[in-house]
């Protein structure tokens, strides 16, 4: 399998409902452990889990976007099952 299409798979992954809810999970851990720092750098990590929330909810990834395969979730899904 060439690189391209293990990104794809990898992508595809994430944008099923597995890699959404990680990512969800993953950003809600970012949100309350940074109301548990508190302070500045507690708010900006705070902040920071806001975004794999947000980008889980919505089906979009910046780590497929990162490897060279398609930014929303479903787009990738689409080229695996093709």
């Amino acid at each position: 399998m060439d690189e391209t299409k293990s990104n794809i798979k990898i992508a595809a992954w994430l944008g099923g409902t597995g890699g959404r809810v990680a990512r969800i999970v993953l950003g809600a851990a970012l949100v309350i452990a940074g109301v548990a720092i508190g302070g500045v750098a507690g708010t900006i990590v705070a902040l920071i889990g806001l975004v794999p929330i947000g980008l889980g909810m919505s089906n979009r990834c910046l780590i497929s976007k990162a490897i060279g395969a398609p930014w929303k979730g479903q787009d990738a899904i689409d080229m695996t099952n093709s």
